[in-house]
């Protein structure tokens, strides 16, 4: 019979241990490993070490607000699902999704847009010094950037690592030219929701340090 770990802190604190030698010659700060270590254990994927891109502000921006009780932004319910909720709740925030919502569906349908560019349209305002996650869709990423470019909307942090073959790339390659805000995203096509999630929550692991 094969022998295997089955307590938590043994897995993930050899899961570290494994993921460390792929960041050794990257130059990090300590909580640049704990972020980059946190993505590359939720992908299972030791290549996002050379793909993970962060903004050198970005985790000081996004420890901050969350200090501060930010709220959380997400463009699909996965995202949010995977967001340590109880701990970001020690601190007065909260985690959103509308993609599901009725009334966001018929206006994706009147619009002609993706109901994650409707959801994200619909928080406006509200994503003003909070934390946008966005995991799935390109368009919401898209439209984040309208909404900053047209209505001066800031964020403290974007979260920007979409999946996919169409857009993901362009939108993650225009986040790293252009974003007025901090950001942390990987290029190339790679990325999606437990990957937006899992830098969420190495912001959140590292308030406790």
């Amino acid at each position: 019979m094969i022998e295997f770990l089955t307590d938590p802190i043994a897995i993930e604190s050899r899961s570290m241990d494994i993921i460390a030698p792929y960041l050794r010659d990257l130059n990090l700060s300590p909580q640049e490993i704990k972020l980059f270590s946190r993505i590359i254990h939720a992908a299972g994927d030791p290549d996002y070490a050379r793909i993970i891109r962060i903004h050198p502000e970005a985790i000081h921006a996004g420890c901050t607000a969350l200090k501060a009780g930010c709220h959380i932004f997400t463009d699909v319910e996965m995202v949010r699902t995977g967001i340590n909720k109880r701990k970001l709740a020690e601190y007065g925030g909260e985690a959103h999704c509308l993609v599901a919502d009725n009334e966001i569906a018929r206006l994706a349908k009147t619009q002609g847009i993706t109901r994650a560019m409707a959801a994200i349209r619909a928080f406006g305002q509200r994503l003003n010094g909070a934390i946008v996650a966005i995991g799935n869709a390109p368009t919401a990423l898209f439209e984040i950037f309208r909404l900053m470019e047209q209505q001066e909307i800031r964020p403290a942090l974007i979260i920007g690592v979409p999946v996919g073959f169409v857009g993901a790339a362009e939108a993650k390659e225009l986040l790293i030219a252009k974003s007025p805000v901090p950001y942390i995203t990987v290029i190339g096509n790679k990325g999606g929701s437990p990957i937006a999630a899992a830098a969420v929550n190495a912001l959140l692991y590292m308030l406790d340090a």
